[in-house]
């Protein structure tokens, strides 16, 4: 059976058009449950959001789905995403349930759902609840329908959490921060995060209406960020996108650190304290430059296909924990169980703390290759895979390249178009490449 409903990070849409309607969610609150009540009498879930204007609907259609089923309901509010994976854990909750779509405009909405450990649910799960919305509803009777109830500290749970992993013996005393929560799900948990560290902290994208979230704002906006780093004469900038699981930081100097850079100076920070970091993982996408900057220190590289759960699925197979990509999507699985914006802003700042050295200084050294992408779009019916002329000149292409750069060409999932890019030390040379390759496709 194929999945109709569930993409790569659970179900999303927009609000209004299927699957993203009330009556939708209200069955897929009932499918879970039953789904749940297979191995569970009496199962509980916990239900956070972000600040779109549609949460308020889809909580309820959420919630009136869960008591039809006879499952209890704990309601946390505007929540990040892995605020709601830790509180699903700490509180043995059978589920847990987000309410968001990400970094997309306040028009779009989404459900997703992480397991009673915190971690994204398989393929598995996710084709038994799509089987479950094709049965009939089975609705318990009034004695057994669920309950609901508010958990009244959420976010002061949360807020305690995202300390507790920051080294005890740091503070981030002496620092200036702006920190933008995107309008989003973590406006009053980030910049309480970073005061209560010692931080002076100015904030920016922290005043949601229901309709601003990541709106000019957030991880997906950074130049929101670069000008008030500027204007305000901060230290750091720390940028979060609308459910607060993916990071951007800005230094005193404008200069953005993306994930993969960022993945490095973990790396290196743990290194640096004498820790064994077998290896780490990346995407397609992750800059050339870092996986030589890692290999150069003995630490393995492995890349994933693009997306932050196939980046866990690879670090729990292998057993490693760090791992992430270029948007800020970044995994510390010896601090957390999912992807956390919040938990990773802390663990590059404690790196800088900790050894007084900055940003640009962990990654002296480290220069990201250039890279050229180009969207060629496909005929109807064009077989680009087993084109003969391709193939050839890729193969031209992969030996003017060699321990230099390299080549990724993979088709987009949403238009007939093929991606083509190349990542080579010297622009010039990616930029020849990268029509090569195009031309070869165009033949």
């Amino acid at each position: 059976m194929s999945r109709q409903y569930f993409g790569t990070d659970g179900i999303r849409g927009t609000v209004g058009q299927t699957p993203i309607t009330p009556d939708f969610v209200l069955r897929l609150g009932h499918a879970v449950g039953q789904v749940l009540r297979r191995t569970e009498t009496r199962p509980t879930v916990l239900i956070g959001k972000d600040t779109r204007i549609s949460g308020y609907m889809l909580e309820s259609a959420l919630e009136a789905g869960f008591a039809s089923a006879g499952v209890d309901v704990l309601l946390t509010g505007p929540l990040p995403t892995p605020g709601v994976a830790y509180l699903t854990r700490a509180l043995r909750q059978s589920l847990g349930v987000v309410i968001s779509a990400s970094h997309n405009p306040f028009q779009d909405n989404g459900i997703k759902f992480f397991s009673a450990n915190g971690e994204k649910l398989p393929d598995e799960w996710e084709l038994d609840v799509e089987a479950a919305l094709t049965q009939a509803p089975q609705w318990v009777d009034s004695r057994n329908l669920g309950r609901a109830r508010r958990l009244e500290d959420a976010r002061g749970r949360y807020i305690e959490f995202c300390k507790s992993t920051f080294d005890t013996s740091l503070s981030l005393k002496g620092l200036k921060l702006v920190v933008d929560g995107a309008n989003g799900a973590a406006y009053q948990i980030a910049p309480a995060v970073l005061h209560e560290l010692g931080a002076e902290v100015i904030s920016i994208g922290c005043a949601p209406d229901g309709l601003n979230i990541n709106d000019g704002v957030g991880a997906t906006h950074p130049e929101a960020l670069v000008a008030a780093v500027a204007a305000h004469g901060a230290d750091y900038g720390i940028a979060l996108d609308g459910d607060a699981d993916r990071l951007q930081l800005v230094d005193a100097q404008g200069r953005l650190y993306n994930g993969d850079e960022l993945l490095y100076v973990l790396v290196a920070d743990r290194l640096a304290q004498g820790e064994k970091v077998p290896g780490a993982v990346g995407t397609l996408m992750t800059n050339m430059a870092v996986e030589l900057a890692l290999q150069s220190r003995g630490v393995d590289f492995v890349r994933a296909k693009v997306g932050d759960r196939y980046v866990l699925e690879e670090l729990v197979c292998r057993g490693w924990h760090l791992g992430g990509e270029g948007s800020g999507h970044l995994l510390a699985l010896d601090r957390h169980t999912t992807g956390d914006g919040m938990v990773s802003a802390l663990q590059v700042l404690q790196a800088v703390v900790r050894s007084g050295r900055s940003l640009a200084q962990w990654l002296d050294g480290v220069t990201l290759f250039p890279q050229r992408l180009i969207n060629v779009r496909l005929q109807p019916g064009q077989d680009w895979r087993n084109s003969p002329r391709l193939v050839a000149v890729q193969k031209d292409v992969d030996g003017m390249l060699v321990g230099q750069g390299r080549v990724l060409i993979r088709p987009s999932g949403t238009e007939p178009l093929l991606r083509v890019m190349v990542e080579a030390r010297d622009q010039v040379l990616a930029d020849q490449c990268a029509q090569m390759l195009v031309d070869a496709v165009s033949s």
